[in-house]
């Protein structure tokens, strides 16, 4: 069996090993519209001996903001701000995929602007409070009720995803990962309390799998599927969702995924490994896993690296330790000793805006 040092193939792409970076919201884009910045650019070349960087998630439209401060891909000027990125950690010798998230009702029009208000599957609120305003004191409110997305509104958001991925590609990224996970938009429609729709895009398990495999088909199509990932994380439970039938409904998800992907990545929560062992059963293609078995789990770190000499995984993705440990893999190998974030920088400073992160399995992946 290999050993998470090996190499490895994902599409085109030859990873030189099975360590890759997970992605991790930053709400650092400062630059002019929501523009990536030369210290993003430096931040990532800093970590381009993962074997893949999976970067932050950026929008792939306006109405798709779900925080302040975070990335978009769906305008010229951001499109253009990130090649320094992508460039910076090319010219390391790494490989960087971005991850496109949109926050469907986890948002707010006074975040959004422009007469924008969230939208998502049904008339369903999320739990919680959002940061509207950036600076200091921070303003929170309440999440509204949001705009159910009509017929063409799904197929204008499908659309969306597509163009936000090619421009990613245009960006030089070398793929894209769609958030299916953290109750974002797409686990919006697996949810059976946030996705009430009568119509073909909800009700049964097949109905409220449809709209993440019409999106993936539609953004394979676009890129093609060697450079598409798909990231979930079953049984999450961020901004009150939930999810009934939760075996039924992945392994119908992950049975309808093309089986070309590039990679399948599952956010595990504590609890679940019996359904991780399953999702790896259904899936032939590239598993890659950020594994908490249990609680104590949390986050994932070097006890998991035995997981790809079981077979678990393919890859094995980490967060946190990768903020605090930019050579994450070097001390990997050699059993060096990791340095511990400081949560009172991670959570206040240097990673400014995570106080009021509600859900905070992407800020500890």
């Amino acid at each position: 069996m290999p050993n998470a040092f090996d190499p490895i193939t994902i599409g085109p792409l030859s990873l030189p090993n099975r360590v890759a970076m997970a992605p991790l919201t930053r709400r650092r884009a400062y630059g002019d519209g929501l523009s990536a910045t030369p210290l993003m650019a430096e931040y990532y070349r800093q970590r381009a001996t993962a074997g893949l960087i999976v970067a932050e998630a950026a929008q792939p439209s306006r109405v798709g903001q779900g925080y302040t401060d975070t990335p978009g891909l769906h305008d010229t000027a951001q499109v253009a701000s990130w090649h320094p990125v992508t460039d910076a950690v090319h010219h390391a010798g790494g490989r960087i995929y971005t991850q496109l998230m949109h926050a469907g009702r986890n948002s707010h029009p006074e975040l959004l602007g422009g007469g924008l208000h969230p939208l998502a599957p049904s008339a369903c609120a999320a739990e919680g409070v959002v940061r509207v305003h950036g600076g200091e004191p921070a303003v929170r409110k309440p999440y509204p009720i949001p705009q159910v997305l009509t017929m063409q509104g799904i197929a204008d958001t499908i659309a969306d995803f597509a163009d936000a991925a090619a421009n990613a590609i245009d960006a030089g990224f070398d793929g894209v990962e769609l958030h299916g996970a953290y109750g974002y938009l797409i686990q919006q429609f697996l949810s059976g309390n946030a996705n009430r729709r009568t119509d073909r895009y909800g009700g049964s398990v097949a109905g409220r799998v449809r709209f993440p495999l019409d999106l993936v088909d539609a953004v394979a199509a676009r890129i093609g599927p060697e450079r598409l990932a798909l990231r979930i994380s079953p049984g999450c439970t961020a901004f009150g969702l939930e999810e009934p039938d939760l075996h039924e409904l992945y392994l119908t998800l992950v049975d309808g995924l093309p089986r070309d992907l590039a990679y399948l990545h599952v956010f595990e929560f504590p609890g679940h490994r019996d359904l991780t062992v399953k999702l790896r059963e259904h899936w032939a293609g590239v598993f890659m896993l950020n594994p908490h078995e249990t609680h104590h789990d949390w986050p994932a770190g070097r006890r998991q690296l035995r997981l790809v000499d079981d077979g678990l995984a393919d890859i094995l993705s980490f967060g946190t330790l990768f903020i605090s440990n930019p050579d994450l893999v070097h001390r990997l190998r050699l059993g060096a000793p990791l340095a511990e974030a400081d949560e009172t920088t991670f959570y206040r400073g240097d990673h400014r805006g995570y106080t009021d992160y509600p859900c905070l399995e992407e800020a500890l992946s």
